[in-house]
């Protein structure tokens, strides 16, 4: 069977993708998904697992897509993963689960990632789900943030019986998953079909609600009636570049370029009342997931020329290989090894051009990459009208502002005792983004799945 080639994933042409905001990655059919499943060697010792961060049985749900019984082998999959449909499309398998299948030391893996999208999107048309546990207990978990951790900790509270609230800052849950992920990697109605199958557990989501605002953290715990609070609210505070010109017109972040896009449907304007500015030529300023996704969209968004750039060569981004593979097909430039250094303006105050500097790549730094040295006179400018700078992000003060004794990191990021997500506040735990820095969908589960046991043991032993 390990003799066989890989099934690659069917993908929509490059020159019509950038056309529209279709899904590029269209999945295996069935054929293509036994096939492939059929490659698993079903290991003994699976080391397979050792890199999934929410320990799915990977060798007992692809021998079920062998069998063709695709209800159990989604059954196997939502025992530990709420959102497989989500994390087959968006999850780093590569550097994860694949990483370590036995079939990698002399040839291709397994391809986990497009099979456990296979399961999820046939248990969205087809699967029965689990059924929640039925002896509900008397306590009630508020979440904080509708992103993956906070779903995936509310889904397993849910199923041990607790009664959990999320509260969501914006007017649709999903967090990164609706706001950061443009719909031709992650269609919405995928991240909604699956938000519903978490309320159908019986969780409560309140939209509109800004803790720390809205309400506080102390008022959920002292007024609210709830035993325990998970913050789950991510990374969406922006970084810049602190160089000349950042505040001229058509400059945007990121963050607020993809949300405009994906959760406000700017690109259905007029339909949707979200203009968003994007000229003839573009710039993004980065080298990872977001940078390569908001140059993507900034071409499906009418740009005809949008340059990449970043200060390292190609092997230094942090961006998964398709992700860069997929922007050069689809006509993205890559500037490697410049940074800028200034942004040009117009007597209107519009952005006209971006300053680079030419880099060279010296001794590692503490990621253990080549730290990147300006080349002394070697600027030059590239004539652009937009500019969107991607170079991450860190979590929003609010939170930890309006929380008392609740201790924080110098970049903002809440500190947690152990890897259990216990803060050093009682009943309040923490976990995904907002704790680590930006992260991956699986990492950010797996800290909630982590939270979810925590929390159980917290007011199981209190109560």
């Amino acid at each position: 069977m390990s003799g066989k080639d890989r099934e690659e994933m069917p993908l929509l042409d490059p020159e019509e993708r950038v056309k529209e905001f279709g899904e590029v990655a269209l999945g295996y059919d069935e054929k293509k998904a036994l096939t492939e499943a059929e490659r698993c060697l079903n290991c003994k010792d699976p080391l397979c697992m050792q890199g999934c961060p929410v320990d799915v049985d990977i060798p007992e749900f692809i021998a079920k897509i062998t069998e063709g019984d695709y209800d159990q082998a989604a059954q196997i999959l939502k025992q530990k993963n709420n959102l497989p449909a989500i994390c087959g499309r968006v999850c780093p398998q590569e550097g994860q689960c694949e990483k370590h299948c036995v079939l990698a030391k002399k040839g291709e893996p397994v391809a986990i990632g497009s099979l456990e999208r296979f399961v999820g999107d046939y248990r969205l048309e087809h699967g029965k789900e689990p059924e929640r546990t039925r002896e509900l207990k008397g306590q009630q978990v508020a979440i904080v943030g509708s992103g993956p951790a906070g779903l995936t900790c509310a889904a397993d509270l849910a199923r041990m019986g607790y009664r959990v609230t999320i509260f969501e800052a914006f007017h649709k849950p999903g967090g990164v998953l609706m706001y950061g992920i443009p719909e031709f990697r992650l269609p919405k109605k995928i991240v909604q079909d699956e938000i519903e199958y978490v309320k159908s557990l019986g969780v409560e989501i309140r939209l509109n609600t800004v803790v720390g605002k809205t309400v506080t953290v102390d008022e959920l715990l002292d007024e609210h009636g709830h035993g325990a609070v998970f913050i789950s609210t991510g990374a969406g505070l922006p970084y810049f570049l602190d160089i000349p010109g950042e505040n001229l017109k058509g400059v945007y972040s990121a963050n607020e370029f993809l949300t405009r896009v994906n959760l406000m449907k700017a690109y259905k304007f007029p339909e949707h009342a979200t203009p968003l500015f994007v000229g003839n030529t573009v710039a993004v300023v980065g080298g990872g997931n977001v940078a390569m996704d908001s140059a993507r969209t900034a071409r499906r968004m009418g740009a005809q020329k949008v340059y990449l750039v970043y200060r390292r060569s190609k092997e230094e981004m942090p961006a998964r290989k398709e992700e860069i593979e997929r922007a050069e097909e689809e006509g993205v430039d890559f500037r490697l090894l410049t940074n800028p250094v200034a942004i040009h303006g117009t007597d209107e105050d519009w952005v006209k051009g971006v300053e680079l500097v030419q880099m060279e790549l010296g001794a590692p730094d503490e990621s253990g990459r080549s730290r990147p040295q300006p080349v002394e006179g070697s600027n030059f400018t590239l004539d652009i009208d937009t500019m969107v700078i991607a170079i991450g992000q860190g979590p929003n003060p609010l939170i930890p502002r309006s929380t008392e004794d609740l201790k924080v990191t110098k970049r903002g990021n809440i500190v947690v005792e152990n890897d259990k997500g216990e803060t050093d506040k009682e009943a309040v735990f923490a976990g995904g983004d907002v704790v680590t820095g930006a992260a991956t969908v699986i990492e950010a589960m797996g800290a909630g799945k982590q939270a979810a046991q925590s929390i159980d043991e917290f007011l199981t032993s209190k109560h």
